[in-house]
């Protein structure tokens, strides 16, 4: 069995990793730009039903790649997708990474209004996205905001509402949760959105694991 194992060096794994992935998909047909994105979510999941999965707004690689380079910070769901994104690449762009799921106004305003702590956490993110509006964001899209949701249907749907009401103009939506109750129609509730960019993990199948893969892959396309 040992005689079996490839030999491969340590810091040349995550190379021949994509290596592998490139020979499996084959002829399979990705969008041109998305690459990427959908090999390195292959890579962290060992599930090829991405790229087939993944959707993409038209120009989102663009247009999330110019928001990057402009400072927009990211706004997750989850402390295990703050903690997966790489924040020193993101900081040297002026970028921060936010997640408010343990902040104690959150849980007050979510027992408040009897709403998940993942919606309050969106109220949250719209107060500070409107508060930048006013002090710093420029024309170019400075200090804007990201979503990354890999765990909560029910952020998504509270961000739909949120920019349906005009409270909220996020520079991109990344929306993969996993799961079961409601995941499927929230996402479809993101592929709605108009001149909003997104890259949907379409079905039941993301985390934030996926979610956090995805900011990385467009950090290290920069």
């Amino acid at each position: 069995m040992l005689n079996e194992l490839e030999q491969v060096r340590p810091a040349d794994i995550e190379k021949r990793s994509f290596e592998i992935i490139t020979e499996e998909l084959g002829d399979k047909e990705l969008i041109p730009g998305t690459e990427p994105v959908v090999k390195r979510c292959i890579h962290t999941s060992a599930d090829f039903d991405y790229a087939d999965n993944l959707v993409f707004s038209d120009h989102v690689i663009e247009r999330a790649l110019t928001a990057l380079r402009n400072g927009a910070s990211i706004v997750t769901d989850t402390q295990m997708a703050k903690a997966g994104i790489n924040k020193k690449r993101l900081a040297q762009y002026g970028g921060e990474v936010y997640c408010f799921m343990s902040d104690e106004d959150v849980a007050q305003a979510a027992k408040r209004n009897g709403t998940t702590r993942a919606a309050a956490c969106m109220d949250k993110a719209a107060a500070m996205w409107r508060d930048r509006d006013r002090r710093e964001k420029n024309a170019d899209g400075e200090n804007g905001l990201i979503f990354a949701i890999g765990n909560a249907p029910t952020a998504l749907v509270r961000l739909y509402e949120l920019i349906n009401e005009g409270k909220l103009k996020p520079e991109l939506i990344i929306a993969a949760p996993v799961g079961f109750v409601n995941v499927v129609q929230s996402k479809e509730l993101i592929l709605t959105l108009k001149d909003i960019p997104y890259i949907v993990a379409r079905g039941r199948k993301g985390g934030s694991n996926i979610a956090a893969c995805i900011c990385n892959s467009l950090l290290y396309m920069l």
